[in-house]
């Protein structure tokens, strides 16, 4: 008799459905595993056999073959150990057919049967959802992101024991109708409002810009001007997620072993010493790396010019086409990477090239190997380069209290900037046409089609293309810009004054 049992696992952005087929046979009793298993799989013969046997189950001592199909796909992961225990128990008839049937399992097994929690787990939903499976039997610690997907029954396990009186009808399934919601504590902690930030008026405004029509940015200033303040204030800025976006965030942080609903924005800040793999993805298991968990938020890059200039170079192409795609031999999987990118950086080594009250001790050449780790098409990028002063000190004196009266004022002060942007938002979704199409993803074609300038503003912008020798792409970038700002002040025309603002925010660094 052969068995059949179905599963799903991660594979890429998406998911696969495996066969897990059983065989038992006469002969010396053996366990193997073929399917193009990798060592974890593999390994899964004696999690399996100790969990059958510690479940007071029975272990058929013959020859056992267990295939995984279809075999050209690698296997990996801990998402085998239960299909592989079921199909053994329907082979040597602990379990019927019919009580496996239209079902997914999934779920790694301990050593006592008990059933652990296993990463991706929307992915191996929507795998299975996508082929008309209805029931799924998931471990219990992953029914918080399970809940996110409807239409489907899905039932969380604790043991294999349980699972086998649920499948017998011997035990009562607990399905969680509960909508588990979890905090993005990441995000959360940053509490930071622009009425917290002394004075950089000009810094604020460009970051409501930035925010408004998710363009890319970068700061450049002295130490403590600043910069690092205005960031993680961006991240409380910006609207919160959809329930679609809500799926979609999950989906990608479940695929890095996050068990908790992301409800919030992410906000990612890997440091400089980070690997191009760890900031792009891949690896042996080619999972998505920071630019990706940072999708729909802002990945926060302080102090650029320190990340290595092959790890900088590596970010041109996902901020150009919003996903990046690793490629193996047999294999390429493709993550959506939608991220505000917000970098910080110092004018030089030392942090005070041009600063009024200190002076710079770097030298020309280290200035120049400095800057020189930004390259021009990367620069090309960066939607708004601003450069910020220290605040002066008769600004920070002026700091109001924080008394519970100055605290509403800021709240309230927050909440008038946070409306503005969302109505801007609006704008350029309705004009648009697409609830995921923003002024920074326009192509050139959509910006002479949708945008529409004023006589006087398309003379001042040819003019400073032709003075300040803007590529096509900064020309562009700039009419972009230019029409966030006029989101933001509700015209639907882009005016002279609206250019003006938009190639203030265009310094050179």
């Amino acid at each position: 008799m052969i068995a059949k049992v179905f599963t799903s696992i991660p594979y890429g952005f998406n998911g696969r459905i495996i066969e897990v087929e059983c065989a038992i046979t006469q002969g010396l009793p053996q366990f193997d595993i073929v399917g193009m298993a990798n060592k974890t799989v593999s390994e899964a013969r004696q999690r399996v056999r100790n969990a059958i046997k510690n479940s007071g189950l029975k272990w058929p001592d013959s020859h056992i073959t267990i295939n995984l199909a279809p075999a050209e796909i690698a296997k990996d992961g801990n998402f085998f150990d239960v299909p592989i225990a079921i199909s053994i128990l329907v082979a040597s008839n602990q379990l019927l057919e019919s009580d496996v049937k239209n079902c997914i399992f999934s779920g790694e097994l301990s050593l006592s049967g008990k059933i652990r929690a296993v990463r991706g787990i929307i992915n191996i939903l929507e795998a299975g959802k996508s082929r008309g499976f209805k029931t799924f039997f998931i471990p219990i610690t992953n029914l918080p992101q399970a809940d996110l997907i409807d239409n489907i029954k899905v039932i969380g396990i604790n043991t294999l024991l349980d699972l086998v009186l649920l499948l017998k009808h011997q035990l009562k399934p607990t399905i969680s109708k509960h909508k588990h919601v979890v905090k993005n504590n990441k995000t959360d902690s940053d509490t930071i409002l622009l009425s917290d930030i002394c004075g950089q008026e000009i810094a604020k405004k460009a970051l409501i810009t930035a925010v408004a029509g998710r363009h890319n940015i970068i700061l450049s200033g002295p130490p403590g001007a600043g910069k690092t303040m205005l960031a993680h204030a961006a991240i409380n800025l910006m609207p919160k997620l959809s329930k679609t976006e809500i799926i979609e965030v999950t989906k990608i942080h479940g695929l890095s072993g996050e068990s908790n609903v992301i409800s919030s924005r992410p906000f990612r800040s890997p440091h400089h010493t980070s690997t191009i793999l760890s900031l792009i993805g891949g690896g042996p298991k080619s999972i998505p790396g920071e630019i990706s968990l940072a999708h729909l938020g802002v990945l926060y890059l302080d102090e650029l010019p320190e990340y290595p200039r092959a790890t900088l170079e590596s970010l041109r192409q996902p901020l150009e086409d919003k996903k990046i795609t690793i490629s193996r031999v047999n294999s390429h999987f493709s993550y959506p990477c939608d991220f505000m990118l917000l970098a910080t950086m110092n004018p030089c080594p030392c942090g005070y090239l041009g600063d009024k009250t200190h002076e710079c001790k770097c030298k020309n050449f280290e200035i120049q190997r400095y800057r020189n780790k930004l390259s021009g098409p990367l620069l090309d990028r960066i939607d708004i380069r601003i450069n910020i002063e220290r605040t002066k000190t008769s600004e920070l004196r002026t700091q109001s209290l924080a008394s519970s009266k100055a605290l509403e004022d800021a709240q309230n002060c927050q909440n008038v900037v946070k409306n503005n942007i969302t109505d801007a938002i609006v704008r350029q979704h309705a004009r648009y046409g697409n609830a995921n199409t923003f002024n920074a993803n326009l192509t050139s074609t959509e910006v002479v089609r949708y945008i529409k300038l004023s006589s006087s503003a398309r003379s001042l912008l040819e003019e400073a293309s032709e003075r300040l020798k803007l590529s096509a792409r900064s020309y562009f970038k700039i009419i972009k810009v230019a029409q966030t700002i006029a989101d933001l002040n509700k015209s639907d025309l882009v005016d002279v004054s609206h250019i003006a603002e938009a190639l203030s925010y265009h310094s050179d660094l």
